[in-house]
């Protein structure tokens, strides 16, 4: 089979590969959608030294059902399908409390992320991909290639709104900066799950115009001008939540310069930036301020993510490409080209 596979630093290509066996708890995913996501980008830059150069990548991954294991219990050939972000265990202290995403045994702490899909377990940028069927949930009538990016694109700030439901009143102000793969579909979320005021960010009209149509109160560009101007339409305060997508300088400063006394913040974008917190008066950071690092989401926000969906809801803006374009994918969404998510198709 064909199999989209990390070669060398900042380098990929398309080889073959086995179709994978299947273990007994296992089934054999024939992929029909595969998102390349900017996590992809980073990790083919790690260098040439990374423990996973010679890995298939791709770690949204939707498709069918194509042979069952022979304890699997609950699929059919033929079923559609998602697979998780986070191959979690399922027994573990975090697992039984609904924190999978946070699972002792795949993200014990220092780890560089979670055990996922095309990070240190075989992707699905692939004709086929092995999965336990626990990791798997269905996806009704959706068309693979739409649903796949739902398993980061969509779960990721599905995960960081759910942390923050109780502040995301009708009388709120919610800001979220960057309109990219997970931000566009943040917005959806937000207006299709909340009665806030919302203030979308970012420096490309473009996807300014796109959160005007999509549920933004006011989009404005993510400029020097653009924490003055949140706080002149919040009367000073400043806004309830802010979800940084981006995480670059820049957006963490304005994070941080328009969450309000009380706010929350969620750092989800891995920009690199980065702020200076001094424990005590005048460090910059109103009092009572909530900050996480947010990361994946659990498989309640994904069973949640593909109900709104399938209501039509919220929609993922797909850019097919060819399994075997998987170089000019990465291309052009390393050079910003992409609005929305690029899925390679087999």
């Amino acid at each position: 089979m064909r199999a989209v596979t990390y070669v060398k630093n900042n380098t990929v290509e398309v080889l073959e590969k086995p179709v994978p066996e299947i273990a007994a708890d296992e089934v054999l995913l024939k992929v029909g959608g595969a998102g390349v996501c900017h996590s992809d980008i980073t990790i083919i830059g790690f260098g040439d030294d990374n423990p996973l150069v010679g890995g298939t990548l791709g770690h949204e991954v939707a498709g069918t059902v194509e042979r069952l294991g022979a304890d699997v219990a609950g699929w059919s050939v033929g079923d559609r399908a998602i697979v998780a972000l986070v191959l979690s265990c399922g027994q573990c202290r975090e697992c039984l409390a609904g924190r999978d995403n946070q699972c002792e045994v795949v993200a014990p702490r220092g780890s560089l992320a979670p055990l996922s899909p095309g990070i240190g377990s075989p992707g699905g940028m692939a004709d086929y991909i092995a999965v336990k069927s626990r990791h798997l949930d269905p996806i009704g009538a959706l068309d693979p290639v739409d649903a796949a990016p739902l398993a980061d694109a969509a779960l990721t700030p599905m995960h960081a709104i759910n942390t923050v439901r109780d502040r995301l009143s009708a009388d709120a102000t919610i800001v979220t900066i960057g309109l990219g793969g997970l931000g566009h579909m943040a917005l959806q979320i937000l207006a299709a799950t909340t009665g806030a005021r919302i203030i979308a960010l970012d420096t490309d009209p473009a996807k300014l115009a796109f959160a005007e149509a999509h549920g933004a109160d006011l989009a404005i560009p993510s400029d020097g001008e653009a924490a003055a101007r949140i706080l002149a339409e919040t009367g000073g305060i400043g806004a309830d939540v802010v979800f940084d997508f981006v995480g670059v300088q820049p957006t963490v400063d304005l994070a941080i310069a328009v969450v309000r006394g009380g706010g929350a913040i969620r750092f989800v974008g891995l920009g690199g930036g980065e702020f200076s917190y001094t424990a005590g008066a005048g460090s910059g950071l109103p009092w009572g301020v909530n900050i996480e690092r947010a990361y994946g989401g659990t498989r309640s926000d994904m069973r949640q993510a593909v109900a709104l969906a399938e209501a039509g809801k919220i929609a993922v803006e797909v850019v097919r490409y060819s399994l075997d374009d998987a170089v000019q994918a990465f291309d052009d969404l390393h050079h910003g080209r992409i609005a929305g998510r690029a899925v390679l198709v087999p």
